[in-house]
């Protein structure tokens, strides 16, 4: 049988990465069907696996840097260069710094935990030389508003007294000035484009404290500070630079680093994929392609908004291709992915098991599930074809009156709403 799947996941957060992903999903697959044809395409949103992603498709380098992390204690982090740009381009990407890897489950308090180390990156890029900056945003750890970037480049955030407020979105509740006086000066001569969730926002019913909050630890009472902190910070960032960011897409990103990007760095927003794709040529990968396979950590009601399983899914729609997600759990609302371009889906996770023992077999996970959704397309393709089925290994007794020669068995357009996976 002659196929051409498109392999085109995210990384599994706190687990494996883009490469990796599609690594596993590509054996999965071989299992089944060892005559397919892969493309691979690791995809990245501004989360983890941003800068290698870049880099990578430009030809460039990555370094080293040891920086603040969000608990305060030290993390062995990194950015890029960029090869081949008409000037020094240096890509950041903030989970390095300060992702929610880098925040012990035990330590998970988005009151306290700061985006510091991110602005150290930046002021390493500019050290090196960048006058360019990619800033990818995803997968963090914090609900800071940027305010710890902002600081270890200059900017200074000060309660009534005058005194510097604690570090973390809990200490903006006491703001009262933003003094931007000391800010790096060459900020003024760099830019900087941020690689951001368009649909993210700061405040509001639907701000960055609010949404995201609970899942990086943040209890009710917690996540009310985090929102009031959260507006006073956007009404003293407008009244310091002039810059309005309460309700601007993507400010929230990040835990609000967009807020901090476009109202105290000078910098600009970007949706992401508008962003990532400039490098990343999936469209060209996907003409090629009968089937689009891709994946993430989780698919719920929050996948449409800006994820990479439905990115992908709607650039393949509009080749009319069917596209699978696998994915390390199922949520509320997954089923909205469906009309997003998602045409079916399954979790990898087959039994019954506690949080970090997933963590730890998801490259294990991920082969048999990536087997099992190929075996049930291939029965499919059976059932829909009949005795056309050129694959010799599927060939049965009762199959003995069909014709002779090689046919090539069409991959049909439309696929099963749902992939049962065998146990």
């Amino acid at each position: 049988m002659s196929m051409t799947i498109l392999i085109a996941p995210s990384g599994f957060k706190e687990s494996l990465s883009a490469k990796t992903v599609a690594a596993r999903i590509e054996a999965g697959v071989k299992r089944a069907l060892p005559s397919a044809r892969i493309l691979k395409a690791p995809m990245a949103d501004g989360g983890e696996g941003f800068t290698r992603a870049l880099v990578e498709a430009t030809g460039g380098t990555v370094h080293p840097v040891r920086v603040t992390g969000p608990v305060g204690e030290p993390v062995d982090a990194f950015f890029g260069m960029m090869g081949g740009q008409d000037r020094p381009t240096a890509v950041v990407e903030m989970a390095a710094a300060a992702g929610l890897r880098h925040v012990p489950r035990d330590r998970r308090d988005p009151t306290r935990t700061t985006s510091y180390g991110v602005g150290e990156l930046v002021r390493a890029a500019l050290d090196h030389g960048a006058t360019r900056i990619l800033l990818g945003c995803g997968d963090s750890g914090v609900n800071d508003g940027g305010a710890g970037m902002a600081e270890a480049l200059g900017v200074r955030f000060l309660d009534g007294d005058g005194n510097r407020v604690l570090p973390g979105g809990g200490g903006l509740a006491e703001l009262a000035h933003i003094d931007v006086g000391g800010r790096d000066p060459r900020l003024a001569r760099v830019r900087i484009d941020a690689a951001v969730n368009w649909h993210n926002l700061l405040t509001g019913p639907k701000g960055v404290a609010r949404v995201f909050g609970p899942q990086k630890g943040a209890t009710p009472a917690q996540v009310d500070l985090l929102s009031g902190a959260m507006e006073t910070y956007a009404a003293l960032i407008e009244t310091t630079t002039g810059v309005r960011v309460a309700d601007a897409p993507g400010a929230g990103a990040s835990g609000g680093i967009g807020a901090a990007v476009m109202g105290l760095l000078g910098g600009v927003l970007h949706p992401r994929y508008d962003l990532v794709m400039q490098y990343l040529d999936l469209d060209a990968l996907i003409d090629e392609a009968d089937l689009v396979i891709t994946a993430e950590g989780s698919l719920d009601g929050q996948t449409p908004y800006g994820k990479v399983p439905v990115e992908v899914a709607r650039r393949a729609k509009l080749r009319g291709l069917p596209v699978i997600a696998l994915a390390g759990t199922i949520g509320k609302g997954a089923a909205s992915n469906f009309a997003h371009g998602i045409d079916a889906f399954a979790s990898i996770v087959k039994r019954p098991c506690s949080l970090d023992e997933a963590i730890e077999k998801a490259d294990k996970f991920l082969v048999r599930a990536a087997e099992d959704a190929t075996r049930m397309i291939l029965v499919g393709l059976m059932l829909a074809e009949g005795p056309q089925v050129t694959d010799r290994r599927f060939r049965r007794p009762r199959l003995a009156r069909q014709q002779t020669g090689a046919t090539v068995v069409p991959f049909p357009r439309a696929l099963p709403r749902e992939i049962p996976v065998a146990g």
